[in-house]
Protein backbone atom coordinates (compact mmCIF):
# COMPACT_ATOMS: atom_id res chain seq x y z
CA UNK A 1 0.00 0.00 0.00
CA UNK A 2 0.91 3.08 -0.90
CA UNK A 3 1.46 6.48 1.84
CA UNK A 4 -0.84 8.69 -0.54
CA UNK A 5 -3.45 10.38 0.74
CA UNK A 6 -6.75 10.45 -2.22
CA UNK A 7 -6.42 14.03 -3.48
CA UNK A 8 -7.03 16.07 -6.44
CA UNK A 9 -4.39 15.85 -7.84
CA UNK A 10 -4.02 12.01 -8.20
CA UNK A 11 -5.72 11.14 -11.61
CA UNK A 12 -8.56 8.76 -11.38
CA UNK A 13 -6.86 5.78 -12.30
CA UNK A 14 -4.90 6.35 -9.45
CA UNK A 15 -7.69 6.82 -7.04
CA UNK A 16 -9.14 3.37 -7.92
CA UNK A 17 -5.65 1.47 -7.65
CA UNK A 18 -5.78 2.97 -4.00
CA UNK A 19 -9.36 2.63 -3.85
CA UNK A 20 -8.51 -0.94 -4.31
CA UNK A 21 -5.55 -1.56 -2.46
CA UNK A 22 -7.20 -0.18 0.99
CA UNK A 23 -9.67 -2.77 -0.06
CA UNK A 24 -7.57 -5.43 0.18
CA UNK A 25 -6.37 -4.55 3.31
CA UNK A 26 -9.37 -4.38 5.04
CA UNK A 27 -10.21 -7.54 3.40
CA UNK A 28 -6.76 -9.04 4.83
CA UNK A 29 -7.36 -7.19 8.34
CA UNK A 30 -10.45 -9.12 8.80
CA UNK A 31 -9.07 -12.62 7.32
CA UNK A 32 -11.42 -13.17 4.59
CA UNK A 33 -10.50 -14.28 0.96
CA UNK A 34 -11.50 -12.80 -2.04
CA UNK A 35 -14.20 -15.42 -2.44
CA UNK A 36 -15.39 -15.47 1.11
CA UNK A 37 -15.76 -11.69 0.70
CA UNK A 38 -17.12 -11.76 -2.74
CA UNK A 39 -19.74 -14.42 -1.69
CA UNK A 40 -20.94 -12.06 1.33
CA UNK A 41 -21.14 -9.42 -0.62
CA UNK A 42 -23.23 -10.86 -3.47
CA UNK A 43 -21.16 -10.17 -6.10
CA UNK A 44 -18.48 -12.52 -8.49
CA UNK A 45 -15.19 -13.48 -7.18
CA UNK A 46 -13.86 -11.42 -10.97
CA UNK A 47 -15.66 -8.46 -10.12
CA UNK A 48 -13.70 -8.12 -6.38
CA UNK A 49 -10.61 -8.92 -8.28
CA UNK A 50 -11.05 -5.86 -10.47
CA UNK A 51 -12.17 -3.83 -7.58
CA UNK A 52 -8.92 -4.57 -5.91
CA UNK A 53 -7.08 -4.48 -8.75
CA UNK A 54 -7.77 -0.86 -9.27
CA UNK A 55 -10.54 -1.22 -12.48
CA UNK A 56 -13.95 0.72 -12.39
CA UNK A 57 -17.27 -0.25 -10.40
CA UNK A 58 -20.64 0.08 -10.06
CA UNK A 59 -21.15 2.14 -7.02
CA UNK A 60 -24.28 -0.95 -5.79
CA UNK A 61 -21.15 -3.39 -5.95
CA UNK A 62 -18.75 -0.84 -3.70
CA UNK A 63 -21.90 -0.49 -0.83
CA UNK A 64 -22.10 -4.78 -0.92
CA UNK A 65 -18.35 -4.68 -0.43
CA UNK A 66 -18.07 -1.99 1.94
CA UNK A 67 -20.88 -4.01 3.77
CA UNK A 68 -19.47 -6.64 4.43
CA UNK A 69 -16.14 -4.50 5.05
CA UNK A 70 -18.16 -2.81 7.76
CA UNK A 71 -16.73 0.51 6.06
CA UNK A 72 -20.43 2.13 5.36
CA UNK A 73 -20.33 4.65 8.14
CA UNK A 74 -17.20 5.88 6.10
CA UNK A 75 -20.06 6.91 3.29
CA UNK A 76 -21.30 9.32 5.72
CA UNK A 77 -18.27 10.76 6.04
CA UNK A 78 -17.49 10.78 2.19
CA UNK A 79 -20.29 12.84 1.80
CA UNK A 80 -22.06 14.73 4.76
CA UNK A 81 -25.09 16.27 4.82
CA UNK A 82 -25.28 20.17 3.57
CA UNK A 83 -27.25 21.80 6.67
CA UNK A 84 -28.73 25.31 5.68
CA UNK A 85 -27.12 27.91 7.62
CA UNK A 86 -29.37 30.24 10.15
CA UNK A 87 -30.19 32.93 7.71
CA UNK A 88 -31.29 30.62 4.91
CA UNK A 89 -33.51 28.84 7.22
CA UNK A 90 -35.24 31.98 8.10
CA UNK A 91 -35.74 32.98 4.42
CA UNK A 92 -36.82 29.75 3.12
CA UNK A 93 -39.25 29.27 6.27
CA UNK A 94 -39.04 25.56 6.27
CA UNK A 95 -39.07 24.79 2.55
CA UNK A 96 -36.14 22.84 1.12
CA UNK A 97 -34.19 24.30 -1.81
CA UNK A 98 -34.58 21.52 -4.86
CA UNK A 99 -32.75 23.72 -7.29
CA UNK A 100 -29.29 25.54 -7.88
CA UNK A 101 -28.90 28.50 -8.99
CA UNK A 102 -26.99 28.91 -12.56
CA UNK A 103 -23.34 30.73 -12.38
CA UNK A 104 -24.01 34.92 -12.62
CA UNK A 105 -21.90 35.49 -15.95
CA UNK A 106 -19.87 38.40 -16.24
CA UNK A 107 -21.48 40.95 -19.17
CA UNK A 108 -22.37 39.23 -22.51
CA UNK A 109 -19.91 41.30 -24.23
CA UNK A 110 -17.04 39.81 -21.31
CA UNK A 111 -15.79 43.34 -21.30
CA UNK A 112 -15.09 44.62 -17.39
CA UNK A 113 -17.25 47.16 -16.33
CA UNK A 114 -16.19 51.23 -16.89
CA UNK A 115 -17.66 54.38 -16.63
CA UNK A 116 -19.13 55.78 -19.76
CA UNK A 117 -16.94 58.28 -20.91
CA UNK A 118 -18.52 59.37 -24.24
Amino acid sequence: MTNIGITNTLTDEAILAEVGERITGRRLELHLTQADLAREAGVAKRTLERVEAGASAQLTTLIRIFRVLNLLPVLDQLIPRVQPGPIEVITRKGSVRKRASSKRSKASNDKSWTWDDD
